[in-house]
């Protein structure tokens, strides 16, 4: 894997769901950020990915996989601005603790987040949201 330049995107859940699904656009889509950069994730990612295994085979596969990409910790920060972030959109939007979490990660590291789920973040401010296809 090449890295040219400094990763700008966090990779939400949904997008590696398909990829780990072999969905074409999924897999082009990631295949084109690691030409130039290192993959990123929230460890919230990591954890969601883990939760949808159903038996030790699917996660040896999900291990290989995530050797490819960088984990990302959540951090005081992190975890201080996804509380404000559930304060602010729980009630009103139906904010879920993961997704908070994922934002949170995003607005505080300064990376834009791609996702299939633009509604799930719509509402929140400064948050740089792309669907990539």
């Amino acid at each position: 894997m090449a890295q040219t330049s400094e990763p700008t995107r966090l990779i939400d859940t949904d997008i590696l769901v398909d990829a780990l699904r072999g969905i074409t656009d999924a897999v082009d889509f990631l295949a084109s950020l690691q030409a130039d950069t290192a993959l990123q994730i929230s460890v919230i990612s990591a954890m969601e990915l883990i939760a949808g295994c159903r038996n030790a085979r699917e996660l040896s596969h999900l291990r290989q996989f995530l050797q490819q990409i960088k984990v990302l910790p959540i951090d005081a920060n992190i975890s201080w601005r996804a509380h404000e972030l559930m304060n602010s959109f729980f009630l009103s939007h139906g904010l879920l603790i993961p997704d908070a979490l994922i934002a949170a990660t995003a607005l505080e590291l300064g990376l834009t987040l791609c996702t299939k789920n633009i509604r799930h973040f719509q509402m929140i401010e400064g948050l740089e949201v792309s669907r990539p296809y």
